[in-house]
């Protein structure tokens, strides 16, 4: 397991997390489709599909869009997911900020 996964997984972001409701990217496809590694999350698997298309349609701003807006909802349902957890440990922790 990678820092990156047991980080994942300590704070709730882990496999088992429903942002998306397709298959996630393997590493490997991640790898294939050259993605940086900062956007190797769980919406990976809609991000490759958008990245062909907008290679395909040379970047054009109103093309993908279906792709887009699929890609860009995921990553707001995981943000959600994030700050519901960390009021959590917050809650826990009996609201102390760290700064």
């Amino acid at each position: 397991m990678t820092v990156t996964e047991t980080v994942k997984e300590a704070i709730g972001l882990g496999h088992d997390a429903p942002v998306s409701s397709s298959i996630p990217a393997t590493r490997k496809q991640m790898s294939d489709a050259r993605l940086p590694l900062q956007y190797r999350d769980s919406c990976a698997n809609l991000l490759i599909p958008l990245n062909k298309c907008r290679v395909q349609n040379y970047y054009m701003p109103w093309t993908c869009t279906d792709e887009r807006h699929g890609y860009e909802k995921c990553q707001y349902e995981e943000f959600k997911i994030r700050v519901k957890k960390m009021e959590e440990l917050r809650a826990e922790r009996g609201g102390e900020r760290s700064n």
